[in-house]
This record gives structure tokens, C-alpha cells and sequence, in this order.
């Protein structure tokens, strides 16, 4: 590996520091393992013949950014949606390339949280990872709020938590238990009960609100919408103190559970010093933001149209499609690490953006919804909530003996095959909020005329 001499886009105020050895071992998490999977060595050769310095600086950050990446032949989508919306393409095109170029886009961005990583230390690497390892998901969110689609919002983290539990898990280990066959891949059972235990904390949060307008249902009283808004607002406050308790476990009381076992194979790059520099890494991860936020309006505005055009539900968009899409990168490099039998970098991602999803994003929401005056509680109407609730209940069961066969996967991967037939088959609309809220009117009505 060239010296940091000869790479001199890394070298920023003629120094490195922070950067040591032991912060570059333990700013590893297992999201960073599984994203650099999908990562390749630049060939700087060219561009160190570059005689001006800055110039040379900035092509080679630029090389590592964008080209850093096996996913870089999808970067031209990026121009494309921005032309098709600029030049009023159907709104379709807009919604597809939009979401093709969100793929690139997230996984750049987990490079450069573990870019900076390096020169803050793993302290503050791990929050960073923490605060944008779903990034994407949490900028739909909030674009979807501002434009008052509640449903997209809930349907879409639904669909993100669906997708990390049943699809990538299933897949990874029906995958891992396959070209494994005739060994028995074995994991640590300490991290996923922490997770496990978190998703039914959060669990919990979803189910109330649902019961309690049950329970009003039954009840000549007249309950208005504050009663369940108020209580999933507490329970979002709750369950936000319960993630930073998970994050303090997390990167501080009990880290060696949660840290990615090391990775020496030729195909994955794993390096003791930064690609680029951090000041540099900081305006690229802003930068980066700034273009999913872009892409992540053009989705929000254009998937009633795409829908309606594919014949397709937005509840089926929402919780199959976007997830997909969206975290493919972070999706494949958890699959791969199952086949080279590295469970648990394949759980440390899939039950990690489940929990980061149900514990962080979903009540954060809730609280910003709260903030913009726009109304959005956890009750995610009975379909949805028993998806979430058999989905979570099947993961603990699969993980509780440390071990793990193709048969597991292939069972989760069944449920997940299910569930996406059961949306795809939903055509409620979009702005019916709540299905259990209908079916409240009408009871209490007849409660009413009684």
C-alpha cells in the first residue's frame, strides 16, 4: 500500500490526527464490514501524476468517492432522474431512476461516516453510524411528512424493518446454510437477543395504540384521535430513551459484542488508513445528503403517479419495492459475509437497521410530525401490526439456539414471499389513514344510535 506521502489528498493540515491503529480496528462496525463488500481499490497511478496539488487533491477524492464503489455504473441515474424531472418525463421514469440512484447514494455514504470514523475516534464514528446508517429511509420520512403522505411514511419504515428481518436475514442465512452445507455456522446469541429484546420493546409501542382504540371500540364513550396520538407520542419518547440506552450499550459498556469480527480475503478492502482526508469527507458526506434528499423528494412526489401507472398499490411500493432499492447495497454486502460463514456481520446488519428503524427513525418521526403540527401516531391499522408482530416473533424464534441452516432462511424467506403477496393484493387508499379507525366510526355509531 502507496505511503501517505504519496497520497497526498489524504493529508489535510500536514497531519493525520487522531488517526491510530487501534482507531481504525475498532471503528469497524459490522454495517461498515458489510458495506465495504461492495467496495474496490482505486488506481491512483493516473491521477498522482496530476502536478498541481489541490487540483490533484480533488480528483483523487473525487476517484475514491465516486469510483470507490462497485455500484458506480449506477451514478448516471442520479443526472437522469434530475433531467426527467427538470424536463417533465413521466412522472414513472422521475420515480424509477430516483430510486436507482438512491442505491449508490446510501452506500457512499456509510463509506464516509467510516472515512471519518477514522480521525473522530470509534466514540463518535459509532454515533455517526448510529445517525446515518438510515439515512435514506429517515429523509423519505421526512419529505413524505411534509407533504402530509402519513401512510407512505408508515408504510415505507414498515417495509424497511419487513425487509432487514425476513428478506436479508432469510436470505443470508438460507444462502450461508447452502454453500455451508456440511458445516454448522454458529453466531453469537448475545447480540441478537439485544436486538431481539429491543424489537419487542418496540413492538410493544405499536401494539398499545392499536388496542386501546380497540378498547374504545367497545365503550359508548366517544374516544376522539388525541387519546391514541398522545399515547404513541409518549411512547415514542420512550422508546427514543430506550435507543440511546442501546446505543450507550452499545458503543460504550458492552462493545465487544456489537464489534465486526475482521475480515483478511483479497476481495474486500480493509485498510489501516483513510481513502481521503476529513475535512473532505465531511463536504462529501454533506454533500452526498444534499443529493438523497433531492432524489428522496422526487420519490415522495412521484410514487402515487408511478403506481397508478404500474397498476400497483402504494402500500405494495412502499413496504416490498423502496427497502429493496433502497438498501441493496447494505442488503447484498449482509448476504455475502453469510456465505463466507461471518454470521455475525449478517445479523449485526440486518437486526441492527431493524432495531435502529423501529427504536430511532419510526418515534422520531412521530416527534418531527409532532413539531410540523401534522398528526401521525403508531397505530400502523391491524394488517400491518401483525405483519410486524409475526415477523419479530419468527426472528426471536430462529435465533434463540446460536445456530443456523438453509431451512431457517428458507422459512423467513416464505413469510417475507407472504407478506408481500398480502400487499400486493391490499388496494386500500392511500389516504384511508387507519382501517381500524373506519371500522371505530361505524361501531360507535351504531353504539350511538343504540
Amino acid at each position: 500500500m502507496a505511503s501517505n506521502q504519496d497520497q497526498p489528498w489524504l493529508l489535510e493540515n500536514g497531519t493525520l490526527k487522531g488517526l491510530t491503529k487501534e482507531t481504525a480496528r475498532t471503528s469497524r462496525t459490522a454495517h461498515n464490514m458489510s458495506s465495504s463488500s461492495l467496495r474496490k481499490k482505486s488506481d491512483r497511478t493516473l491521477v498522482s501524476k496530476v502536478p498541481c496539488a489541490l487540483l490533484r487533491q480533488f480528483l483523487g477524492n473525487l476517484q475514491e468517492v465516486l469510483l470507490g464503489t462497485k455500484l458506480s455504473v449506477l451514478f448516471p441515474a442520479i443526472p437522469l432522474a434530475i433531467a426527467a424531472q427538470c424536463f417533465g418525463f413521466a412522472r414513472p421514469w422521475v420515480f424509477a431512476l430516483s430510486l436507482i440512484g438512491l442505491m449508490p447514494l446510501a452506500e457512499r455514504v456509510s463509506f464516509l461516516t467510516e472515512q471519518i470514523a477514522y480521525y473522530t475516534g470509534p466514540t463518535v464514528g459509532g454515533l455517526l453510524n448510529a445517525t446515518c446508517g438510515n439515512a435514506t429511509e429517515l429523509i423519505i420520512a421526512i419529505f413524505a411528512l411534509a407533504q402530509h403522505k402519513v401512510a407512505v411514511v408508515k408504510y415505507s419504515l414498515l417495509g424497511s424493518i419487513l425487509s432487514n428481518l425476513l428478506l436479508v436475514l432469510g436470505t443470508s442465512l438460507f444462502c450461508g446454510g447452502i454453500a455451508n452445507i456440511k458445516k454448522e455456522q454458529k453466531y453469537d446469541r448475545r447480540q441478537a437477543d439485544v436486538n431481539s429484546l429491543m424489537l419487542l420493546l418496540a413492538l410493544l409501542c405499536h401494539l398499545l395504540p392499536m388496542l386501546f382504540t380497540f378498547a374504545a371500540a367497545g365503550s359508548s364513550t366517544v374516544i376522539g384521535v388525541d387519546p391514541t396520538l398522545h399515547l404513541s407520542r409518549a411512547s415514542s419518547i420512550v422508546m427514543l430513551s430506550a435507543y440511546a440506552a442501546y446505543i450507550v450499550f452499545q458503543l460504550w459498556t458492552h462493545r465487544e459484542l456489537f464489534e465486526a469480527q475482521e475480515e483478511s480475503d483479497d476481495d474486500v478492502v480493509s485498510e489501516e488508513t483513510p481513502a481521503i482526508g476529513l475535512w473532505s469527507g465531511i463536504v462529501w458526506l454533506v454533500a452526498m445528503t444534499a443529493v438523497i434528499a433531492l432524489l428522496s423528494e422526487y420519490v415522495v412526489g412521484t410514487i402515487e403517479e408511478a403506481a397508478d401507472s404500474w397498476g400497483l398499490s402504494v402500500s405494495f411500493i412502499s413496504i416490498i419495492l423502496l427497502p429493496i432499492v433502497g438498501n441493496a447495497a447494505e442488503h447484498a454486502g449482509a448476504i455475502i459475509f453469510a456465505f463466507k460463514n461471518k454470521l455475525d456481520i449478517t445479523l449485526g446488519v440486518a437486526l441492527g437497521s431493524a432495531t435502529q428503524i423501529a427504536m430511532f427513525v419510526v418515534p422520531l418521526c412521530v416527534i418531527v410530525a409532532w413539531i410540523m403540527g401534522i398528526n401521525m401516531d403508531l397505530n400502523f391499522s391491524v394488517i400491518e401490526t401483525g405483519t410486524l408482530a409475526l415477523s419479530i416473533l419468527a426472528v426471536a424464534f430462529t435465533l434463540q439456539d446460536g445456530t443456523s441452516h438453509y431451512l431457517k432462511g428458507l422459512v423467513l424467506l416464505l413469510c417475507y414471499i407472504i407478506i408481500s403477496a398480502c400487499f400486493f393484493v391490499n388496494k386500500s387508499p392511500l389516504h384511508q389513514s387507519n382501517i381500524v379507525n373506519l371500522g371505530l366510526q361505524t361501531s360507535t355509531g351504531a353504539v350511538l344510535g343504540a
